[in-house]
């Protein structure tokens, strides 16, 4: 079992900055895929960006490409996503996922999930 816990969320307004974390406890975390995915009010799960098992490989939705940026620290279980020039259309509630292999999706192919984060970005 891994347990992921986001956190970092918040209210910004349009043009600002967020940095996400998402602390993991239990398995090596190093054995893991890490993403970020986000779920707005009303839609699917969506997502985000993806880093490979080093860090050394990262993917990302074209929606967010350019404006955020997922790292991750293997010597302490925690992977990151820079949000700079936040946009309204970013609002969501942002999850930290674990899965086996690399590949974005599915949706059903992550392992473990965070419980979330609220990031909201006002006009």
């Amino acid at each position: 079992q891994v347990q992921l816990v986001e956190s970092g969320g918040g209210s910004v307004q349009a043009g600002g900055s967020l940095r996400l974390s998402c602390a993991a406890s239990g398995r090596t975390f190093s054995n893991y895929v890490m993403g970020w995915f986000r779920q707005a009010p009303g839609k699917e799960r969506e997502f985000v960006a993806l880093v490979s098992w080093s860090g050394v490989t990262t993917t990302y939705a074209n929606s967010v490409k350019g404006r955020f940026t997922i790292s991750r620290d293997n010597a302490k279980n925690t992977v990151y996503l820079q949000m700079n020039s936040l946009l309204p259309e970013d609002t969501a509630v942002y999850y930290c996922a674990a899965r086996d292999g690399w590949g974005t999706l599915p949706v059903s192919s992550y392992k473990y999930w965070g419980q979330g984060t609220q990031v909201t970005v006002s006009s």
